[in-house]
């Protein structure tokens, strides 16, 4: 335990980095000097009548020769304060500053200043210890307690300084509790990094260049200072420690900040509020920390939100993101990602965007092994429903919806867009694949416009890919229909007591291929049943299997048409024959979404190869590459939607009957789901129990508005019109 010592006067006053640590030929200020701009005209030393003016009004100074000023000095604006060691003041005039209802006068008052610099026109009142801080023009700090820098401050970044043990780093503990997924966080980390990083853990050569990158990435010389950005506001707050603050930040009644980087700029400025603690991390331009959260260990994203309460500790959380009154331990959140209630849980997972965890799901602290080791991993669109829990480990497909239940065993789910039951009455796990697409189409096509809508990012160094339909989750519909092909074609077999155990699946694909091509009565009435999907023996039902396999099939169709329909618009000179010409080749299976962005595997390997090769040498370089193989993605996209075409069709080349035969199933799919966006909506309006608790239908149109009046089932009804047109002038692009 550290004890409290007693320094002498010259080292009270002046010490600031051990002698050993300071490169020869220069001096202790030497990267101050490197941080700060000099104002126009320089600085100059104080008249002898501007000293007795300060000492008239309370000042006192170590030493008055120590304190620079600028040509525009008031030395009536400057009462009450305490400098010590090397201080720059930039110009006070006798105007004042306004932010909201804070109007304060330029200048500096009752405070104590310790080796600063500070900008042109700022308000600082109250300030009780000011150490070791460059901050910006036209700043306002009122009533801080404590507000300094140490020689050693990494901002949060995950480095050691010069003459530091390997003990001091500060990582973050993502996917799993018990640290061995840790990541160095530092200043431009986005999910896709983390996820490199964490996810890669047996490509050690990979790992010690990551490692190597990032402590690169940031100068290991002691000696910076803490900056403030032009533009900030910070009032009524405790603590702030070792902290690099940006451009028009607003923080109001923060309890600790330490060891952190918070991007802003008057652009995309970001916020910190009452009684917020934030420790070892990094945050986002244009994010939000209000209201008593915690955050310990930590990367937030751009545009992202911590409210009333929640605690964010040990966790990477994606860009477009909230989270409030809630426990988030040990994740890597990919981008938007929805979590608003104070008893749910998310701890030990990977969740891959576009997630919603409604109140009382639980996702982690329930390990089934003698130690906390344990994950959750769930595909883009993860929507565990009202008092959820499921053990570890866990796998999702793309967009599972989880009913209301204590699920008893691990799950392992291949079906993306499906609903999981746990039926209690009859002990097994029922499980709709395509539920989204027969049963909730509102909410499946309004996924689609609110993640675009509410991207407000304008900094987007992580790429996001919106769409549900796209290549992670159209491949998993495909391995969905091969799956069902298999386990139709064993139920047949059972029900007619046939032995299928000399069958290969090729043979029960076919015969599962004729079946669910077929009658639906026939397969309406077998009992399908999932294998290696529950770690239990009880059955795990499959239901609606006939309307699942088609609503994949009509899924991969409009996946494929819209796509084509939107390249031959951008290329007008293209038609569907030579676009088809361009695309034909072999489908990519294997895709990886890197945080939110996806790419082919090989792409992806590419990338590891080339970081473990020294091609890439930094994280701009690897961020780079990134965007290069972005700027690329929309024709890899085209061509899997294309060739996943081909698969539902059973062709290997899609000829000018078969692209009529497409727009014709598009135009019945896009009619489709017009219609289910209205009916799905209509349901709420319908519910008698709704309707209770209004006193007439006046009341609740008052209240909710008609079905009509929904301003997104107009939207889609004018989309689907447009689309029919599109589609009708697609048919002469052959």
């Amino acid at each position: 335990m550290e004890k409290v010592t007693v320094l002498p006067t010259d080292r009270l006053y002046d010490a600031w980095i051990d002698p050993k640590y300071i490169p020869s030929g220069k001096d202790k200020y030497y990267l101050r000097n490197k941080q700060s701009r000099s104002p126009k005209g320089g600085w100059r030393h104080l008249r002898s009548d501007e000293i007795e003016r300060l000492v008239k009004n309370n000042n006192t100074a170590v030493s008055w020769d120590n304190i620079l000023v600028t040509n525009e000095f008031d030395t009536n604006m400057v009462k009450g304060n305490k400098f010590y060691g090397f201080v720059r003041i930039g110009r006070i005039t006798s105007d004042g500053l306004q932010f909201h209802d804070l109007r304060l006068p330029i200048g500096i008052s009752n405070s104590s200043i310790h080796s600063c610099d500070i900008g042109d026109d700022c308000a600082i009142h109250n300030v009780h210890y000011l150490s070791h801080y460059i901050i910006g023009n036209r700043c306002m700090l009122f009533n801080i307690e404590e507000m300094c820098s140490t020689d050693h401050a990494k901002f949060g970044n995950g480095i050691v300084k010069d003459g530091e043990p390997e003990s001091v780093r500060v990582t973050v503990e993502v996917m799993n509790e018990t640290g061995c997924r840790a990541v160095y966080p530092f200043d431009g980390m986005i999910t896709a990094d983390a996820y490199m990083w964490a996810k890669y853990i047996d490509d050690a050569p990979l790992q010690e260049r990551l490692r190597e990158i990032t402590q690169a990435s940031v100068d290991s010389h002691r000696g910076y200072y803490g900056t403030v950005g032009e533009g900030c506001v910070i009032k009524n707050s405790s603590i702030i420690k070792d902290a690099k603050i940006g451009a028009a930040c607003y923080i109001k009644g923060a309890s600790k900040l330490k060891n952190i980087t918070i991007n802003s700029s008057e652009k995309e400025p970001s916020q910190i509020g009452e009684n917020v603690i934030m420790v070892n991390g990094i945050m986002g331009y244009g994010s939000r920390i209000f209201y008593s959260c915690t955050a310990i260990r930590f990367v937030i994203g751009n545009n992202s939100a911590l409210k009333f309460g929640a605690r964010l500790i040990n966790s990477v959380l994606g860009d477009n993101s909230t989270i409030s009154c809630c426990e988030v331990l040990n994740n890597l959140i990919f981008p938007a990602h929805e979590q608003h209630h104070n008893n749910s849980f998310l701890i030990a997972a990977v969740t891959m965007g576009q997630s919603n965890m409604a109140a009382g799901a639980t996702i982690g602290s329930n390990h089934n092994s003698r130690t906390n080791d344990n994950e959750v991993v769930a595909g883009r669109g993860f929507w565990p429903g009202l008092c959820t829990s499921i053990k570890h480990s866990s796998k999702f497909a793309s967009y599972t919806l989880l009913a209301k239940a204590d699920y008893p065993a691990e799950l392992n789910i291949p079906f993306p867009f499906c609903l999981l039951s746990n039926n209690t009455r009859l002990d097994r796990l029922e499980v709709a694949p395509a539920f989204w697409w027969s049963h909730n189409m509102y909410a499946l096509a309004r996924n689609n416009w609110k993640f675009k809508t509410r991207d407000k990012r304008l900094t987007k160094t992580q790429n996001i890919e919106f769409d549900t339909f796209a290549p992670d989750s159209m491949e998993e519909a495909i391995r969905a229909r091969k799956l069902l092909e298999i386990w139709t074609a064993k139920a047949w077999y059972r029900k007619e007591n046939i032995s299928f155990d000399e069958l290969s699946d090729k043979q029960l694909r076919a015969k599962g291929n004729e079946l669910l091509n077929g009658d639906p009565k026939i397969v309406d009435a077998l009992e399908v049943l999932g294998e290696n999907m529950e770690k239990s023996r009880r059955d795990v039902y499959i239901r609606k299997v006939h309307r699942a396999y088609h609503a994949y099939g009509d899924m991969l169709i409009h996946y494929a048409v819209t796509n084509a329909m939107d390249y031959l618009e951008a290329h007008p000179g293209e038609t569907l024959t030579s676009m088809s010409a361009l695309l034909k080749s072999r489908r990519q299976r294997e895709w990886i979404n890197l945080g939110g962005q996806l790419m082919m595997t090989t792409e992806f390997d590419r990338i590891r190869a080339d970081i473990r090769d020294g091609k890439l040498n930094s994280w701009k370089d690897i961020h780079k590459r990134y965007n290069d193989i972005w700027r690329r993605y929309p024709v890899d996209k085209l061509r899997h939607a294309y060739l996943s075409l081909c698969y539902v069709l059973e062709v290997e080349q899609i000829s000018a009957a078969d692209w009529q035969k497409a727009i014709d199933a598009e135009i019945r799919i896009q009619r489709y789901i017009c219609k289910e966006v209205y009916e799905s909506r209509k349901k709420d309006h319908e519910n008698p129990f709704r309707k209770a608790t209004y006193r007439n239908e006046e009341e609740m149109t008052a209240a909710i508005g008609t079905l009509e009046q929904n301003s997104f089932v107009r939207q889609i009804k004018e989309e689907t019109e447009r689309n029919l047109t599109r589609l009708e002038e697609l048919r002469s692009r052959i």
